[in-house]
């Protein structure tokens, strides 16, 4: 309920923006990925009674988000693919994990009840490269003794926009498909061999509610918020899992952030009996030289009160706070790389 009553609130819908602004000249700007759009919006309207400063947050696809903040457009961007080293010194960013989550794999079947379906990496991949086209094929069934399957084709959606969503779904199907792997690969943007494409996680999730016997994918808060049948995935260990925080949790137990440059953890297809496949982080991205020092500031105490304050929150979202370890070492990041106007440290 508390979910639900958040959601409608927010009012989620493609091309969605956070307008929490006042007229104080430290109102920041950001704009990427619609993955953590749900708990940015609850952290910006929490943000704002505590300190009265606004957030403006466009909820466009990480593609679009790393664009904009290369174009020096917004005060951050926000991507679900984290840039490699490399692209972050070329562009002269810094990148650091606000909050984590997981990407699930949604339909429309009708008697087909949330967790009720059970598929494996290797299926889901089979069914976006047109492979298994009805919903009652061998490989489905087999894995869901006792389930009335329709006999009907199956409408792929997915996602028609630069995404981090996109980037995580495919960057999972890749690991555990080889096929996936070299017909499509992962990224932010692929070429899909079948299926129709939606703007955004609220477009695909929009898609999916519309059209029967359809499959697609979105970040657990919108299939919650649409109350829509997610499935249950079959993980690294063997184990048939249901996409929860906890589950989350345990995919990014075992991540170590301190040994990868730029923080760029992955954390699909992780081991551990509990572990959700397709979890990810969301990731900020801020010049290092930062030429209006107000709003370089106000952004880094924006996500340094989000780490502090809002981790009960993300829980409420079905997202996971990054740990205080992980938290440690983003400041110290901040510390070392943001610099203000005249050279020196912003934090």
């Amino acid at each position: 309920m508390r979910l639900n009553k958040f959601l409608k609130s927010a009012a989620i819908a493609a091309g969605s923006a956070i307008l929490f602004s006042s007229a104080i000249a430290a109102d920041i700007t950001g704009a990427g990925a619609t993955f953590p759009y749900p708990i940015y919006a609850k952290w910006a309207e929490e943000y704002k009674k505590a300190s009265g400063n606004g957030l403006n947050y466009q909820s466009i696809g990480s593609g679009g988000g790393i664009k904009q903040i290369k174009a020096k457009t917004v005060d951050f961007g926000a991507s679900d693919m984290p840039l490699k080293a490399e692209d972050l010194d070329a562009a002269g960013l810094m990148q650091f994990p606000a909050v984590m989550g997981g990407v699930v794999p949604i339909v429309n079947l009708e008697g087909i009840t949330p967790g009720q379906l059970k598929l494996t990496g290797q299926v889901v991949a089979d069914i976006y490269l047109g492979k298994i086209t009805k919903w009652n094929a061998p490989e489905i069934a087999a894995l869901n003794p006792g389930v009335k399957l329709p006999t009907d084709d199956i409408t792929v959606v997915h996602r028609a926009d630069g995404s981090g969503t996109s980037f995580l779904f495919t960057d999972y199907l890749s690991k555990v498909n080889p096929d996936f792997k070299a017909q499509v690969g992962a990224g932010t943007a692929v070429k899909w061999p079948t299926g129709v494409g939606g703007k955004g996680n609220e477009g695909v999730a929009a898609n999916v509610q519309r059209i029967k016997n359809s499959i697609g994918y979105v970040e657990y808060a919108y299939a919650k918020k649409n109350k829509m049948s997610h499935t249950q995935l079959k993980n690294r260990d063997g184990q048939f899992v249901q996409p929860d925080d906890e589950t989350f949790k345990a995919a990014a137990a075992g991540a170590d952030w301190a040994k990868t440059p730029g923080f760029a953890v992955i954390l699909t297809d992780q081991a551990g009996k509990t572990s959700w496949p397709i979890t990810g982080a969301s990731f900020i991205l801020m010049h290092k030289n930062q030429v209006d020092t107000a709003k370089g500031k106000e952004v880094v105490k924006f996500f340094d009160w989000a780490y502090k304050n809002g981790g009960a929150m993300a829980a409420e979202l079905d997202y996971v706070a990054m740990p205080s370890a992980v938290v440690k070492l983003v400041e110290e990041g901040w510390k070392a790389q943001l610099k203000d106007a005249s050279g020196k440290a912003l934090w």
